[in-house]
């Protein structure tokens, strides 16, 4: 990498929501900003935990037992196998970090597929 990223430059180049882009690698791991709003699906993913660093806006994290509520520049990690619903009443900004090839509904068959931002 040779220069600076800006993750707001890069959340500016699309609007589509649910559609992480990858910004850089990190040690076998994809960097993304997505924009978010409305229910994501219940999913989990069995081999690797889930993480989430609110840009802009708020999101709750739905678990089966509990909701964790996010606002700008708060994260939170789900524990792998752990089922969770991200929810965003308002268009949020993320950056996620997993590694490199997981699909984001911890399915292949229904995952978006990976884009470049």
């Amino acid at each position: 990498m040779t220069d600076a990223i800006s993750l707001a430059d890069k959340l500016a180049t699309f609007g589509d929501h649910w559609s992480p882009r990858t910004v850089t690698t990190f040690n076998d791991c994809d960097v993304m900003v997505v924009k978010v709003k409305g229910e994501f699906t219940w999913h989990k993913h069995d081999d690797t935990d889930d993480f989430f660093l609110v840009l802009k806006g708020h999101l709750d994290i739905e678990l089966r037992d509990r909701t964790v509520t996010l606002g700008p520049g708060e994260l939170y990690v789900v524990p792998k196998g752990v089922e969770h619903r991200p929810v965003a009443r308002e268009e949020v900004h993320l950056m996620l970090i997993e590694p490199s090839g997981t699909p984001n509904t911890g399915d292949k068959a229904t995952a978006a597929a990976r884009k470049l931002a």
